[in-house]
């Protein structure tokens, strides 16, 4: 994994905005409905390109394929995961309502307890669970590495989701336990993990239920949310077992709800689990209001030897863009505590979770992407003098 040793390298959280006709292509694929299945190929081929030109035109070091195979962060393992079917009564379901938040704000959140109207299939596991989604992942991989032909970046980086988004997503109705059931899935997701890092890139793993879990539990309590995230982050490394540790990035967030969000964990609270993880880097929110001062945690927590961090400095969680001031103001922050070359300017989350994700415009997300660029080349020069 390389590292800002001249300058302050950028990249971000993964997801972005899909162009509008693969998004339609897409949407009739999860809906059933016919789709020329040569022209969607070719599409997302081609918009693939395009999305890795795009990032490196707009100054990303570090790149990834936007996520344009997947129809979500999440939801793509329906179709890469065996022993597994639908789930009609929880389709539709809405995580959300009963959460802390929603209890705080119900004005703001409604009855339902979510601001988002966006609606899901999930899965419950009912027989052992394999991993059969070799065919999709190469199709994307082959996809992106056609694209890097094309472009000069730093690195590139492939998103996959933690076992503990997957237990959530899909439900256990085989395993006696559940974390019987976390380490199965463990075992499915590490033939896609070692996959992607085969391949040459570098593996991030996504993993915002580590740290919404507390949120949307209203019930435990901090101990008892720990311990969970403890089983949580063995079964992880279990999942990580092989692969060295320089090729992983991890990544949590708070995710996409947009709201007051004053019930969210605090980073001091986890971040030693976070560590514990078997990664060379670790991505975090730090550009949003509720978690921008966090950043003074790296004044009392000692960022291990040979670890990279990763700060949001631009965030998903507003749709003004950040002035490349106030971006290179966050990354000397960051570099004061844990060192420049430790540092790699990310995003707090990603732009387009699910692919229907309209959070934010595209074109802001460009917007701040160019704030991004220029505030690492301000921080760098302030940084490298």
């Amino acid at each position: 994994m390389k590292r800002s040793t001249h300058r302050i390298l950028t990249t971000h959280a993964g997801s972005l905005p899909r162009p509008a006709d693969l998004l339609a292509m897409g949407e009739a694929k999860q809906e059933g409905k016919p789709v020329d299945a040569a022209a969607y190929e070719a599409r997302l081929t081609e918009a693939v390109g395009e999305i890795v030109r795009r990032q490196a035109a707009l100054g990303i070091d570090v790149v990834d394929d936007g996520e344009y195979g997947k129809p979500g962060f999440v939801s793509y393992v329906n179709d890469r995961l065996g022993g597994v079917e639908l789930d009609p009564p929880r389709t539709g379901r809405n995580s959300w309502a009963g959460s802390r938040e929603a209890k705080a704000f119900p004005e703001f959140y409604g009855e339902g307890g979510s601001r988002s109207g966006a609606r899901h299939l999930h899965m419950v596991c009912t027989g052992p669970l394999t991993y059969r989604g070799h065919a999709q992942l190469k199709r994307d991989l082959d996809n992106f590495k056609k694209a890097l032909a094309q472009v000069n970046v730093e690195e590139a980086f492939v998103p996959a989701i933690s076992p503990a988004n997957v237990e959530d997503w899909q439900r256990n109705a085989y395993y006696k336990t559940q974390e019987e059931y976390i380490f199965a899935i463990a075992d499915a997701l590490h033939e896609e993990y070692q996959a992607i890092v085969d391949a040459g890139f570098l593996l991030q793993i996504d993993d915002p239920r580590l740290i919404t879990y507390w949120l949307i539990k209203p019930e435990i309590t901090l101990s008892e949310c720990l311990a969970w995230a403890k089983v949580r982050v063995e079964a992880l490394n279990h999942a990580l077992r092989g692969i060295s540790p320089e090729k992983v990035r991890f990544h949590t967030c708070y995710g996409i709800n947009m709201g007051p969000r004053v019930h969210d964990m605090e980073l001091k609270d986890i971040v030693h689990l976070l560590l514990d993880i078997r990664a060379g880097a670790y991505s975090i929110e730090a550009a949003n209001p509720r978690h921008e001062h966090e950043w003074k945690v790296w004044e009392n927590v000692k960022l291990p030897d040979g670890k990279v961090l990763i700060p949001g400095v631009i965030s998903n969680s507003t749709i003004l863009v950040e002035h490349p001031e106030l971006v290179a103001q966050r990354i000397e922050r960051f570099a004061s505590v844990v060192g420049r070359e430790n540092v790699i300017a990310g995003s707090d989350c990603g732009f387009a979770t699910f692919a229907t994700s309209k959070e934010i415009h595209s074109s802001i997300v460009w917007a701040k992407f160019e704030a991004l660029a220029q505030g690492a080349r301000i921080a760098s020069k302030a940084l490298w003098r």
